[in-house]
């Protein structure tokens, strides 16, 4: 069986020339630590001198001297602090960045349908989060654990060089709060920390999703009911973050109060060794020493609780990292195969999402001819956008074959099959550039020209003159924002511009007001000539002029005709027809 990596070998793994940084980081935070020991040495010589001479304190020669040296100690330990943090930030932000390239990279080797089966709020954490998880524990963690290692080595030997009796004492609460601690921040907690961050992402995930939902939400005013899986990942976490607390609360209480009464030992242990008389001049300057030097043993206990949690922090990261890494991109053809034509054929495809119980499409099976113009119609849920996706293979089949103009899209390269089909989603988004950089997103080599060309064609002639700088504006920044509808356009121009033979049209007039509709589908008509046409539609009048209308239903093709033949047959098409016909008629107050 092979041998599974240390998170910390893993991590190397990103660091590139980088790695070397991180070992210089230990090294140097080890010779922190042990300078950061020598001023209480020092200072002990000053308390030592002082008392011995005391009450002629002008004897007292050598505290100037002392006093310098334990200065100059404590600054050395902070130089050298300060570098190792210099060598492991560089390091951490590079293996962070590294990590971020990796993943990304390999998502956009994934077919498209991951996003959506994932959640693309989760799978932005995951890249984000995970990767940022990694930078608190190489920057400050890993640095901190060769010095709290040095520490304690150190400690020890000066613990027990001066009064073992005290040095052993002062280890009472040491022993004591590290079994509290691992009560706390043991194996149970490596599972407790998975639970908070699924928590934590399902909670982000509902977050993107419930607003990205808005519009649906407000035009169906479905606002309780849409809100209450948000509110349900909301409350789990909630009450996972309450449990947690109360769980922890005891064991932490524990915990602080131990590693912080070394004194009351040493105080306890003092009034022994004096039975009741004056204590002896040198148990009480072994005494003084140690009351001022155990403060360390806070210090570094807490690093080391801190260190334990932060390493399941990161052994969860990098599992979540995994979790895209080790998903396989589908297979490539080695030789790609070249439609003859731009029809489309589905013949007994079956496809079921990841963790779904039933099949999203059964055995469907139907053939869209070159040229032309094809929607699918029916109740939600039913496999419109599955269709589609599978055109586009967003996913592969499990049963059955796809093909496209008589071949497979299996024997299609990606980057062929992405020349042959263009699709327009129903929330079409821009990205933060110029118009004429998100237009030529689809043909990079385009010129200005075939963009403006692709504007008119898209009907986005009113939308240009509006900006200040034309086509060179860009969205987001100085108050300039474009509508549903308007950014519905410019994806239609940035479409046109691809001029690919196959356009899937999935919702794409959903959330267009009446204005921007009628000029999307004057749109849609320029965009159609000579095209293969898929169109997914609620708006029945959006395909009433299709050449074949499919209807689906729980997977499964329920009826196929043009709009009149199935308004005539009195199938599943019809009564939508009439009941769609009856909502548009609708008035407030029921006036017609």
């Amino acid at each position: 069986m092979k041998k599974k990596k240390s998170n910390l070998s893993e991590l190397m793994q990103f660091a590139g020339n980088h790695k070397f940084l991180t070992y210089s980081s230990w090294i140097l935070s080890v010779i922190s630590a042990t300078l950061a020991l020598v001023p209480f040495v020092y200072i002990f010589f000053i308390i030592k001198e002082v008392i011995e001479v005391a009450p002629d304190f002008s004897n007292a020669t050598h505290i100037v001297f002392n006093g310098w040296m334990a200065v100059a100690f404590a600054l050395g330990s902070i130089i050298v602090y300060f570098g190792a943090l210099m060598c492991s930030h560089l390091s951490a932000f590079r293996i962070a960045g590294n990590m971020r390239k990796t993943t990304m990279n390999h998502i956009s080797e994934l077919p498209l349908g991951f996003i959506g089966e994932a959640g693309s709020g989760k799978v932005r954490r995951i890249v984000n989060e995970s990767s940022r998880a990694t930078e608190t524990f190489l920057a400050h963690q890993l640095p901190d654990m060769a010095g709290a290692i040095a520490t304690p080595i150190g400690m020890i030997i000066m613990l027990f060089l001066f009064d073992w009796r005290f040095g052993l004492i002062s280890l009472v609460p040491v022993v004591v709060g590290f079994l509290c601690m691992f009560k706390m921040a043991g194996p149970k907690m490596a599972e407790d920390m998975k639970k908070y961050n699924s928590a934590l992402e399902d909670m982000n995930n509902q977050a993107v999703e419930y607003v990205r939902g808005v519009p649906v939400v407000k035009t169906f005013n479905q606002t309780v009911h849409s809100f209450k899986k948000f509110q349900g990942s909301i409350d789990n976490y909630y009450k996972f973050c309450v449990s947690y607390c109360k769980k922890c609360r005891g064991p932490m209480l524990w915990f602080t109060m131990l590693i912080n009464s070394a004194f009351a030992f040493l105080i306890t242990l003092a009034l022994i060794l004096a039975g009741g008389e004056a204590i002896e001049q040198k148990v009480l300057l072994n005494f003084i020493f140690y009351v001022i030097f155990t403060p360390i043993i806070t210090t570094a206990l807490t690093k080391v609780m801190y260190m334990s949690e932060n390493g399941m922090i990161v052994a969860d990261a990098l599992e979540r990292i995994h979790s895209i890494l080790d998903l396989k991109p589908l297979p490539e053809a080695e030789k790609s195969q070249k439609p003859k034509d731009n029809s489309v054929e589905f013949d007994g495809v079956s496809f079921r999402y990841s963790n779904a119980q039933t099949d999203a499409l059964q055995g469907v099976t139907f053939k869209v001819n070159a040229g032309q113009t094809v929607a699918f119609v029916g109740p939600s849920g039913g496999g419109k956008t599955t269709v589609a996706g599978l055109i586009s293979r967003f996913w592969d089949a499990l049963e059955g074959s796809v093909k496209i103009g008589g071949v497979d899209v299996k024997e299609i390269r990606h980057e062929d099959l992405m020349n042959e089909v263009a699709y327009v989603f129903q929330d079409s988004r821009l990205l933060k550039t110029s118009i004429l950089e998100n237009v030529r997103l689809s043909n990079p080599n385009a010129s200005e020209s075939e963009v403006l060309e692709a504007l008119r064609k898209a009907q986005c002639d009113d939308i240009i003159a509006k900006l200040p700088n034309g086509i060179h504006t860009v969205i987001g920044t100085k108050g300039v924002y474009l509508s549903g509808g308007e950014q519905q356009r410019i994806a239609i121009a940035r479409v046109m511009l691809k001029n690919a033979p196959i356009i899937i049209l999935d919702e794409a007039t959903a959330f267009a007001d009446p204005e921007n509709e009628a000029l999307v589908q004057k749109a849609f008509t320029e965009l159609a000539k000579d095209k293969t046409v898929i169109m997914i539609a609620h708006r029945l009048t959006t395909v009433k002029n299709a050449d074949k209308i499919f209807v689906l239903k729980d997977g499964k093709i329920e009826d196929a005709g043009t709009h009149n033949e199935l308004v005539k047959n009195g199938s599943m098409y019809a009564k939508m027809w009439k009941d769609y016909q009856t909502s548009i008629s609708w008035k407030v107050g029921g006036v017609k």
